[in-house]
């Protein structure tokens, strides 16, 4: 006959991470103690606590890599359905959105070049299973007044209307402008349809006298940059 799997509280009181959390603290907690409080139980033969490490163990102890993994393969594990899954998932997704404000509030200062178009959202887009395209609207110090998703399509490409982009700079009052997309496939190098994408712009926004200072292919540990390969 299977043991009863234990929930939090009645784990021993040096292994509730509740407790330790009230006691330390947050920071003392490890990653896995953490999830094991979004989880709150295990499974018959582990605690919420050694479930999740297993789970972490399996993406290498990588938040980033934990954050990418879907429902399916989260629900693979003993212990976890569907509800935990979503749980863990809805986490990782308010880690990031934290994480991309963070950016955004420390890159207000200035957009000087194609590595800080990178890093402002890189954390917004690096676990997207789809492309997206985004505007990032600048004033003429090159500071960020905002940023606009201007499309969102299939796992080899989506469709951006470049009257779109130039419509949110000028309701934005922008200057300049800078364009970034995602490859989900991890393949950095633009396609041709990137590459007429960037010419009509680039000639559209000369036109308004809109500064259009670079385009960004973005993957998750690297990028291209039109302006830095002298595209622009």
């Amino acid at each position: 006959m299977a043991e009863k799997k234990l929930n939090i509280n009645q784990w021993a009181a040096e292994d509730r991470p509740r407790e330790k959390m009230m006691a330390h603290g947050a920071s003392a907690l490890s990653d896995a103690e953490l999830l094991a409080i979004l989880i709150g139980s295990g499974n018959t033969d582990e605690t919420a606590v050694e479930l999740m490490r297993r789970v972490l163990a399996e993406c290498e102890n990588d938040l980033a890599r934990l954050g990418k993994m879907d429902l399916a393969q989260l629900c693979s594990f003993k212990g976890i359905g569907p509800a935990k899954a979503i749980t863990i998932l809805a986490a990782s997704e308010l880690g990031k959105r934290r994480a991309a404000l963070t950016d955004m509030v420390k890159e207000r200062k200035r957009i000087t070049s194609s590595k800080d178009i990178y890093n402002y959202f890189h954390p917004l887009m690096c676990d997207l299973p789809i492309e997206e395209c985004w505007v990032i609207l600048l004033n003429q110090a090159l500071k960020v007044i905002d940023r606009v998703k201007i499309s969102a399509g299939g796992l080899a490409g989506t469709a951006v209307d470049i009257r779109c982009v130039l419509r949110e700079a000028i309701l934005r009052r922008a200057t300049a402008i800078a364009l970034c997309h995602n490859h989900p496939s991890g393949n950095v190098r633009p396609s041709a349809e990137d590459n007429r994408l960037t010419e009509q712009l680039s000639r559209s926004a000369a036109l308004m006298n809109i500064r259009f200072i670079d385009h960004i292919v973005l993957t998750d540990g690297s990028y291209y940059s039109y302006a830095d390969e002298g595209l622009l």
